[in-house]
């Protein structure tokens, strides 16, 4: 900031300065943390929607699974041979089925293959969580900044424009751990 012993109007625009910066600030750091709520709500669909085709896929293999098991008590009260290879041949198909069911990694819809695709989303929305609550404390942190800024030129007192100073840079630095490493500070938030 200017020295007290400066004409006013240079201290108001070196405040104004600081005011247009924390804006610019502020813009990004609403800007990263609306992307950041967005993706975490598709990455909670997708979550969602991926646990819902393993639990569709659960569902598949335990009713074949009892089909199986109720054509292998037919198989053994069956004597015609002829009747006996279709039903054994029924059987293998099911069983093949059943394996895909479990996994199927051509596709990636087996359920083996879901849960790992719909844990993989379960993280990516964890870590955009943790960038949207670390851009908004960014965001309070410069609209605080942005109004202690303005009461400096009200009241002159040029203490608050150096602790808006202060929220600025800590508010940079929150938006640079959101868009690097948000998990580092998730705790906190």
């Amino acid at each position: 900031m200017s020295d007290p012993k400066d004409p006013p109007e240079t201290n108001n625009k070196a405040l104004a300065l600081l005011i247009a910066i924390l804006a610019l600030l502020l813009a990004f750091s609403e800007l990263g943390g609306s992307n950041a709520d967005n993706e975490a709500i598709e990455a909670n669909v997708e979550a969602s929607n991926l646990w819902s085709f393993f639990q569709a896929k659960t569902i598949r293999r335990s009713s074949t699974q009892v089909a199986v098991q109720d054509m292998q008590m037919r198989l053994a009260a069956t004597t015609d041979p002829a009747q006996k290879a279709a039903m054994e041949k029924l059987i293998g198909e099911w069983r093949e089925q059943i394996a895909r069911y479990d996994s199927d990694p051509v596709p990636n819809d087996g359920r083996k293959e879901l849960a790992v695709r719909a844990k993989a989303a379960e993280d990516n929305r964890k870590i955009q969580k943790a960038k949207g609550d670390i851009y908004d404390v960014s965001s309070a942190m410069l609209q605080i900044g942005i109004v202690l800024a303005s009461a400096t030129i009200i009241t002159g007192i040029m203490a608050l424009a150096w602790i808006a100073m202060g929220l600025g840079v800590f508010g940079a630095i929150l938006m640079l751990f959101g868009l690097l490493s948000p998990l580092t500070l998730a705790a906190f938030f």
